[in-house]
C-alpha cells in the first residue's frame, strides 16, 4: 500500500485511536487544530445527528463525528485504496451507524435521498469544484442543516450564510447554513 499517513481522533469516545490512510495524491487530513475548532463549533456531542462526509478522504471528520455521539455518518470516498482504508479503520474501531460508500461524491449526491444535519465537504483542493457541490446540496441538508467546507481559498458561497470562519496555513475553513428568502 506503500507509506501510510496516520491521524488521531480527538474526541468522543475514541479519543487517542489512531487510524491509518495511504498516502496517495491529494489526501491532506484536517489537522488537530481546525477539527477541534470544528467541533467546538458544532459542540462537543453530536448525538442524534446525522451527518454526510463527502470526499470522505482519511475519514477523519467522519470518525470524529461518530466518536462524539452522531447517530449516523456516511462516508462518500471514489479512490478504491483510500476507500478500502476506511474499511480497516471502520473494522479497527468496531464503528457503528456508519454507512461507507465507494462513489462520486456528485454521483452520489444524484442519487441519494436523505437529509444530514451536518455535511462535511473537503473536495482536493485541485478538483476546485465547491460552488458546484454546494448547489445541489440543499436538498440534502435537514432543516437547521449545516455545511462545513475546507479549501485552499476562500470560497463564494451563493445562497449560504458564514457562521464562522478560520484559517490554519493554507486551509480556510468555514461553516454555513442556507441563507433565509426574504
Amino acid at each position: 500500500m506503500g507509506t501510510r499517513g496516520r491521524l488521531r481522533i480527538i474526541g468522543g469516545t475514541w479519543r487517542s485511536r489512531i487510524i491509518h490512510f495511504p498516502a496517495v495524491g491529494d489526501l491532506r487530513p484536517t489537522p488537530d487544530r481546525v477539527r477541534e475548532t470544528l467541533f467546538n463549533w458544532l459542540g462537543q456531542n453530536l448525538d442524534g445527528k446525522t451527518c454526510l462526509d463527502l470526499f470522505s478522504g482519511s475519514g477523519a471528520l467522519g470518525f470524529e463525528a461518530l466518536s462524539r455521539g452522531a447517530q449516523k455518518v456516511v462516508m462518500v470516498e471514489k479512490n478504491l485504496q483510500v476507500f478500502q482504508a476506511l474499511r480497516e479503520n471502520a473494522q479497527k474501531l468496531r464503528a457503528q451507524n456508519l454507512e461507507l460508500v465507494h462513489a462520486d461524491a456528485l454521483q452520489f449526491l444524484s442519487a441519494d435521498r436523505n437529509a444530514y444535519h451536518i455535511i462535511f465537504l473537503d473536495p482536493p483542493f485541485r478538483e476546485n469544484n465547491l460552488s458546484g457541490v454546494l448547489a445541489v446540496l440543499p436538498p440534502r441538508l435537514a432543516e437547521g442543516g449545516l455545511v462545513y467546507v475546507e479549501s485552499r481559498n476562500a470560497c463564494d458561497t451563493p445562497g449560504w450564510q458564514v457562521c464562522r470562519y478560520g484559517r490554519a496555513g493554507k486551509v480556510n475553513y468555514q461553516l454555513l447554513k442556507r441563507k433565509q428568502h426574504e
